[in-house]
């Protein structure tokens, strides 16, 4: 079984790239150069995912895949179109291993003893507190 590492690696032979013109800010480089990157990832049709992959990155990126089962990645943070897919490549492999790494089961604790014991003293001095505050104690 290949490492999140390896499967990512491998995923990246299967990313498309679309670029178009970058909207906000930098003049005429705004205006006649393609800088904005849009990574495109069939989740459905890769031959490196197996069900239960396919359902965990459903289930924990459902905002960024589309109805057709299609993960993307929209750069547009530089003015080179270069750089904008290398960050949306960086990105890609960032929340692939971040979705695919199991999760920790949680261990349940029982607090200590000196835990309780400071819990039900804080109690105490609430409730004195607020019988002070009685009319009855004027």
């Amino acid at each position: 079984m290949m490492t999140v590492n390896e499967l990512a690696e491998r995923l990246k032979t299967e990313l498309t790239f679309k670029t178009s013109r970058s909207g906000g800010k930098g003049g005429q480089n705004v205006n006649k150069v393609s800088s904005k990157v849009e990574l495109n990832f069939n989740l459905l049709t890769s031959p490196f995912l197996n069900a239960e992959q396919i359902a965990l990155l459903y289930k924990k990126l459902r905002g960024r895949i589309t109805r057709d089962g299609i993960l993307q990645i929209i750069s547009q943070t530089d003015r080179s179109q270069l750089r904008n897919k290398e960050i949306a490549i960086e990105t890609f492999e960032q929340l692939i291993q971040q979705a695919l790494k199991p999760e920790k089961k949680r261990k349940p604790t029982a607090p200590s003893k000196s835990s309780k014991v400071k819990r039900i003293e804080t109690k105490k001095k609430h409730s004195e507190k607020k019988q002070m505050r009685r009319r009855d104690n004027f």
